[in-house]
């Protein structure tokens, strides 16, 4: 049996951010359309990754229907570095709602998210003169920053110039900071490339920084969608070959 998959996302008070993740789930669904996919949070948003992993059919949760996925799921998050979120809040969930799910590994660092990233910047309109800026969340995690350290890397072989890692709350170098050191180079403008996947409070801290030109979550793009699915088959596939040795 083929398992469903759950896209967990962390949860944002931005109704902008709440449809930029609904538009990502509808474009991993357009890939494979027979494939069972559901949206859930791991809180502020509803539905709760905790109610669509131990839902019923027909079980009511504020005022809302959960849908059941019954069978085998695989859990992939909507986070592009690991850290808290990662390694405690969605274990736990798993633990207690459905023990036997498995969880793929978080989307970044990817090759398919630089592609998306460098089409985000070209699409905002980045010249090959611009000092450019990974602009991410930040994390108490030393592995988030890492993953984010190594994205920044990725982006700048692909764009064939320096790519400065900042956050936007916790790590080192702040956004603002970076700009200020990436403003004393010779480059007449910098550009930050969101490392986010949707609108919101991160997104909009970038948006205040004050660079030059700042690139638009990384939402719906068609790369992310193949990344999702990426991860799940991977996932997949390591379920599978524990259900042919139990």
């Amino acid at each position: 049996m083929t398992p469903a998959l759950v896209l967990a996302a962390h949860g944002t008070r931005s109704e902008a951010g709440e449809r930029t993740l609904s538009d990502l789930a509808g474009a991993v669904r357009a890939v494979r359309p027979r494939q069972r996919v559901e949206l859930a949070y791991l809180e502020i948003s509803r539905p709760l990754l905790a109610d669509v992993l131990s839902a019923t059919p027909g079980r009511a949760v504020l005022g809302s229907t959960v849908c059941a996925v019954p069978g085998p799921v695989v859990v992939v998050p909507l986070l592009l570095t690991g850290g808290y979120h990662v390694h405690a809040d969605l274990p736990g969930v798993i633990a207690e709602h459905r023990p036997d799910a498995l969880v793929a590994p978080p989307l970044g660092p990817h090759r398919l998210l630089t592609t998306a990233l460098a089409r985000g910047l070209a699409r905002a309109g980045l010249r090959s003169t611009d000092a450019v800026v990974l602009g991410a969340a930040g994390s108490s995690n030393p592995s988030a920053l890492a993953d984010v350290r190594a994205a920044a890397h990725r982006l700048a072989v692909r764009l064939a110039r320096p790519v400065t890692a900042a956050f936007a709350s916790a790590g080192a170098p702040s956004l603002e900071e970076a700009l200020e050191r990436v403003r004393q180079g010779p480059a007449g403008r910098v550009a930050v490339a969101s490392y986010l996947l949707a609108p919101g409070f991160f997104h909009d801290r970038l948006v205040a920084a004050g660079a030059d030109l700042v690139s638009e979550p990384l939402g719906a793009d068609p790369d992310v969608a193949a990344l999702v699915w990426r991860r799940f088959d991977e996932t997949a596939a390591a379920l599978a070959g524990r259900a042919v040795s139990a």
